[in-house]
C-alpha cells in the first residue's frame, strides 16, 4: 500500500505559542478588572463565526437535545461560544471549557460570575486548564462528550514548531487528542481560518491523511458530516471563504 503523502504545515508563528496566550489573557484579566465590559477578543468575530456555528447546531436533525446535550469547548479563550449557547442557543446541559493557559481559565471563570452563570439556574458552566498538546484525556476524568467544539485552537497548534516522541509536528496527533473526547454518535465542529474544508477532511477524517480507517486503539474515527456556510468571495475566476466551518461525526 503506497503511504499517504508528508502532511502540509503551516510555518510557526508566536500565534502557536502557549506563552503569547499566556501574555495575551492576562492583559485581559487586567483590563477586566477594571472595566467589566471588557471581555478579550473573540475569535472570528468578523466572520460571525459564533452565530453561524450555533445556526449549524441548531439545524441538525434529529436535534440537539437542549437539557441533556453537553459541550466540550477546546481552546476555551474568554468562554464566549459556551455563554452563546446557554443564551442563545438555550442549551442547559453540562458545558466544559477547556485550555492551556491558566490566565484564560480564570478570565472565563470570571466573565461567567459576572453574568450570573454561576448561579443555579446555570449550574454545569465550568473552565479548566487542560493542554490538549501534553494531556492524555483517558485520565482527565471527565469522559465523553456529545459535541466538541474547535474555534481557532487548532489553527493555534497548526501554528505551533514543536515536536512529538516521533518527531512530527504536534499538530499532526491532534485528531487522535480529541477522538476520545466524543462520545459515538457525538460531533466534533471544527473552525478554522487557516485550513480549506478539504484539507481540514484529510486531517480528521477515517485516520487523519484522508484514508478511511480507525484510530489506533481500534475505536473508530471520524466521518464527515456537513459544512457550516460562510460567505463567499470570488477572485480570479475562482470561489473561496476566508472561514472553513466542517462538522465530523465519531463513527464506532
Amino acid at each position: 500500500m503506497t503511504p499517504p503523502p508528508p502532511p502540509i504545515h503551516l510555518d510557526p508563528s508566536e500565534l502557536g505559542d502557549k506563552s503569547f496566550w499566556d501574555s495575551t489573557y492576562t492583559s485581559d484579566l487586567t483590563h477586566n478588572t477594571h472595566t467589566h465590559t471588557h471581555v478579550g477578543q473573540t475569535w472570528f468575530s468578523d466572520s460571525n463565526a459564533s452565530a453561524l456555528t450555533l445556526k449549524y447546531l441548531l439545524s441538525l436533525s434529529p436535534p440537539l437535545s437542549p437539557t441533556s446535550t453537553n459541550f466540550l469547548d477546546l481552546g476555551t479563550g474568554n468562554g464566549e461560544f459556551l455563554f452563546l449557547l446557554r443564551s442563545e442557543g438555550e442549551f442547559t446541559g453540562p458545558m466544559l471549557g477547556v485550555d492551556y493557559s491558566a490566565a484564560s481559565v480564570e478570565l472565563a471563570s470570571r466573565i461567567a460570575g459576572q453574568k450570573g452563570y454561576t448561579s443555579e439556574r446555570h449550574e454545569g458552566v465550568r473552565f479548566k486548564e487542560w493542554n490538549i498538546i501534553t494531556g492524555d484525556w483517558t485520565n482527565s476524568g471527565e469522559g465523553r462528550f456529545d459535541v466538541v467544539l474547535d474555534k481557532g485552537t487548532f489553527d493555534a497548534v497548526s501554528l505551533n514548531a514543536e515536536t512529538d516522541a516521533d518527531g512530527r509536528r504536534v499538530c499532526e496527533g491532534y485528531r487522535d487528542k480529541v477522538l476520545p473526547m466524543v462520545k459515538v454518535g457525538g460531533r466534533f465542529l471544527v473552525t478554522s481560518c487557516n485550513w480549506t474544508e478539504e484539507e481540514l477532511r484529510g486531517r480528521f477524517e477515517g485516520d487523519g491523511y484522508g484514508e478511511s480507517g480507525r484510530d489506533v486503539e481500534g475505536e473508530g474515527g471520524f466521518e464527515y458530516e456537513g459544512r457550516v456556510e460562510y460567505p463567499k468571495f470570488r477572485f480570479g475566476g475562482m470561489e473561496g471563504q476566508s472561514v472553513s466551518g466542517v462538522c465530523f461525526r465519531r463513527v464506532s
